[in-house]
């Protein structure tokens, strides 16, 4: 289901940004699209962290299938070993399962998140191990679709910047914050298309 204020940022990125305007242009009826699992979004970050997305698709669904179900109870009981052979290294392993516990005991709360800021959901997100500020603003454009959220840690967001803004090298962080004001208060929107316009095909978290 499209965001609610999707078409709303379009318009208005189109008319503050001519640049951004034809990067939306070049994807006409494209969106964020949520899974709405909480937890399964999270698990899929942490297991797609510096692998490619063709990767991390395969260790996912192997997970998956040894996992049956993916769901904190099911996962924190799984054996270390059992989510090795499904691909994931001994790190990654013990952090799904660091998730899980967190879920299991309250440290994570999906239900307090509609009254929370982005900062204090990635305050609390950040308690995971890891999960660091990358990831649970991943978490925010993907599953809770905060609608102004610019991940300056992500590589593809400067890269996207200094192909269509620049000479097409990576942009500083500091480029991209005084680049990202001119799309407030729909960050996330801009942050999806210059996404978009490097790899045509959406990531979904």
């Amino acid at each position: 289901m499209k965001p609610d204020y999707w078409d709303e940022a379009c318009g208005a990125l189109s008319a503050a940004d001519p640049i951004m305007g034809r990067l939306i242009a070049d994807f006409p009826g494209g969106h964020l699209v949520s899974r709405g699992d909480p937890f399964q979004t999270l698990a899929r970050s942490i297991v797609g962290q510096q692998i490619s997305v063709k990767a991390a698709q395969s260790v996912w669904t192997r997970f998956a299938a040894a996992a049956r179900e993916i769901h904190p109870d099911r996962v924190a009981r799984m054996r270390v070993s059992t989510l090795r052979a499904a691909g994931l290294s001994a790190r990654k392993a013990e952090y799904l399962k660091d998730l899980a516990q967190h879920f299991m005991s309250g440290g994570v709360d999906p239900s307090r998140w509609p009254a929370c800021s982005d900062e204090d959901v990635i305050d609390e997100l950040v308690q995971v191990r890891g999960i660091g500020r990358w990831t649970a603003e991943m978490f925010l454009i993907f599953n809770l679709l905060r609608p102004d959220v610019l991940p300056l840690d992500d590589i593809g967001v400067l890269r996207g910047i200094g192909a269509a803004y620049g000479s097409g090298e990576r942009v500083s962080r500091g480029e991209a914050i005084a680049l990202g004001e001119t799309w407030r208060p729909w960050r996330t929107v801009a942050t999806w298309y210059l996404w978009r316009s490097l790899d045509p095909l959406p990531v979904e978290y």
